[in-house]
Protein backbone atom coordinates (compact mmCIF):
# COMPACT_ATOMS: atom_id res chain seq x y z
CA UNK A 1 0.00 0.00 0.00
CA UNK A 2 1.19 3.28 -1.05
CA UNK A 3 0.40 7.13 0.70
CA UNK A 4 1.58 9.81 -1.12
CA UNK A 5 3.85 7.40 -3.29
CA UNK A 6 5.78 6.43 -0.82
CA UNK A 7 5.60 2.41 0.56
CA UNK A 8 3.97 1.49 4.19
CA UNK A 9 7.44 0.11 4.85
CA UNK A 10 9.33 3.52 3.45
CA UNK A 11 7.35 5.59 6.01
CA UNK A 12 8.53 2.88 9.13
CA UNK A 13 11.53 4.28 8.08
CA UNK A 14 11.01 7.62 7.54
CA UNK A 15 9.14 7.40 11.75
CA UNK A 16 12.31 5.93 12.55
CA UNK A 17 14.80 8.53 11.53
CA UNK A 18 12.13 11.65 12.63
CA UNK A 19 12.23 10.03 16.00
CA UNK A 20 15.60 9.56 16.47
CA UNK A 21 16.58 12.63 15.22
CA UNK A 22 13.88 14.52 17.79
CA UNK A 23 15.58 12.41 20.75
CA UNK A 24 18.62 14.83 20.19
CA UNK A 25 16.17 17.45 21.24
CA UNK A 26 15.61 16.39 24.45
CA UNK A 27 17.74 17.92 26.89
CA UNK A 28 17.45 15.55 29.70
CA UNK A 29 19.75 12.08 29.48
CA UNK A 30 17.14 9.98 30.30
CA UNK A 31 14.27 11.31 27.88
CA UNK A 32 16.85 11.47 25.04
CA UNK A 33 17.68 7.93 25.60
CA UNK A 34 14.15 6.55 25.95
CA UNK A 35 13.14 8.32 22.63
CA UNK A 36 16.22 7.29 20.47
CA UNK A 37 15.34 3.87 22.13
CA UNK A 38 11.88 3.68 20.49
CA UNK A 39 13.47 5.29 17.17
CA UNK A 40 15.83 2.35 17.31
CA UNK A 41 13.05 -0.44 17.34
CA UNK A 42 11.60 1.42 14.46
CA UNK A 43 14.48 1.43 12.77
CA UNK A 44 14.70 -2.66 13.58
CA UNK A 45 11.35 -3.06 12.20
CA UNK A 46 12.03 -1.44 9.24
CA UNK A 47 15.77 -3.28 8.75
CA UNK A 48 13.19 -6.60 8.92
CA UNK A 49 10.41 -5.43 6.80
CA UNK A 50 12.99 -4.06 3.76
CA UNK A 51 13.49 -6.57 0.80
CA UNK A 52 16.28 -8.28 1.22
CA UNK A 53 16.56 -7.77 5.10
CA UNK A 54 19.00 -5.08 5.71
CA UNK A 55 21.00 -6.47 8.51
CA UNK A 56 23.43 -3.58 9.12
CA UNK A 57 20.43 -1.62 10.51
CA UNK A 58 18.96 -4.25 12.42
CA UNK A 59 22.59 -4.85 14.17
CA UNK A 60 23.40 -1.00 14.54
CA UNK A 61 19.87 -0.25 16.22
CA UNK A 62 19.69 -3.40 17.85
CA UNK A 63 23.10 -2.44 19.61
CA UNK A 64 22.12 0.87 20.48
CA UNK A 65 18.48 -0.10 21.90
CA UNK A 66 20.38 -2.34 24.13
CA UNK A 67 22.99 0.15 25.30
CA UNK A 68 20.48 2.51 25.85
CA UNK A 69 18.95 0.29 28.04
CA UNK A 70 22.04 -0.09 30.18
CA UNK A 71 22.08 3.03 30.89
CA UNK A 72 18.76 3.57 31.81
CA UNK A 73 18.39 0.55 33.88
CA UNK A 74 21.57 0.98 35.37
CA UNK A 75 20.35 4.48 37.17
Amino acid sequence: MEFLGISDVEWIGYAAMATVLISFLMKSVNKLRIVNSFGCLLFVFYGVLLEPLSMPIIITNTAIFFINAYYLLKK
